[in-house]
């Protein structure tokens, strides 16, 4: 009998253009996991309204990330997409564990501290309260592995607090999951400021590139990125804006970084640079004219979000509803 494979579960917010800080960092590894596990990808637009967005924008990205997802190499046959606010379960759920979840250990969250510094009372309890709605996102579906990023083991590790604090109280109803570091996985930082990580909402333009930016303002930006006066390639922590850039080129082309040092050796940065853009232009095209031809076919889309919330809707509510009747609610007889 086949072993069945571990369950993968990771979403992006719809929540702005992405950057190549998502793509590099998250997107391309999750192509590599669609033959190993069972992978459910979601775009998260449930999430994405803790900040307030506009409608019509929010509808379009929405597509245009789902349509990423599929440009990039996220086989809509082999993994479960889908669009995290066509399935009623995240939001019941996230509920539930609200109840489980102590206001203490949301106060302690460093992305929400950092926020309300910023923002101070003039912040949505959405904020507050979005790391429960993703561990409903995680649990509803028994994930094994949640690829992340630093900046979210913070929220894992609460999601895991959360399922032991449930299964502890009752009986074992979810899988407590693990964190999922890919070998490649990049952090990418700002091109401007090379000690921030990527992000679309930097005050600076040309500190990051879009995943659908052209060629011209590609080459643009690569060649405005901050380096330094040493002239040399080299992967190094005294030498961050140069690491960065390596790290862009190691990524996309599978170079080690030895092998980029050694082909730099003695050259300075201007052709190092030039081949940083170009493998980037040469990544990114054929994936920006997917997404293009996928924007003009809606109904293919339609099929594709419709089917992934039909799977996705099967499975959240198997455990939504243990959830309900360990708790004790009498459940609704069909």
């Amino acid at each position: 009998m086949e072993e069945s494979k571990k369950i993968i579960f990771s979403g992006i917010q719809p929540s702005g253009e992405l950057t190549i800080g998502n793509y590099l960092g998250a997107i391309k590894n999750w192509v590599k996991l669609q033959d190993e596990f069972d992978c459910f990808f979601c775009v998260v637009d449930l999430h994405a309204i803790t900040v307030r967005q506009e409608p019509k924008l929010l509808r379009q990205r929405t597509l245009e990330l789902l349509a990423i997802y599929i440009a990039a190499g996220i086989d809509p046959e082999k993994n479960t997409l889908f669009i995290q606010s066509h399935v009623p379960a995240h939001s019941e759920a996230a509920w539930l564990l609200n109840c489980y979840t102590y206001f203490g250990e949301l106060g302690r969250m460093t992305q929400f501290k950092d926020k309300s510094k910023r923002f101070g009372d003039n912040i949505a309890a959405g904020l507050f309260d979005y790391p429960v709605l993703m561990a409903a996102d995680i649990l509803l579906y028994q994930a094994d592995l949640v690829p992340v990023g630093v900046d979210q083991k913070q929220h894992l590790e609460l999601t895991r607090d959360i399922a032991e604090r449930f299964n502890k109280l009752y009986s074992p109803t979810f899988k407590v999951p693990d964190g999922y570091i890919p070998e490649n996985g990049a952090k990418i930082m700002d091109l401007q400021d090379p000690s921030k990580k990527m992000s679309k909402s930097a005050d600076n333009a040309n500190g990051f590139i879009l995943i659908m930016d052209s060629p011209d303002v590609i080459r643009k930006k690569i060649s405005r990125a901050v380096t330094d006066s040493l002239g040399a390639v080299k992967f190094s922590d005294e030498q961050p804006g140069v690491k960065n850039l390596m790290s862009i080129l190691s990524t996309v082309t599978g170079m080690s970084y030895s092998d980029i040092e050694k082909k730099y050796e003695g050259q300075g940065y201007a052709g190092f640079k030039n081949d940083v853009a170009e493998a980037l232009v040469e990544e990114l095209t054929p994936i920006q004219n997917r997404v293009n031809e996928l924007l003009k076919d809606k109904a293919y889309l339609e099929t594709i979000y419709k089917a992934g919330a039909e799977k996705a809707n099967y499975i959240s509510q198997k455990t939504l509803r243990k959830m309900q009747k360990k708790i004790g609610f009498i459940p609704l007889s069909k």
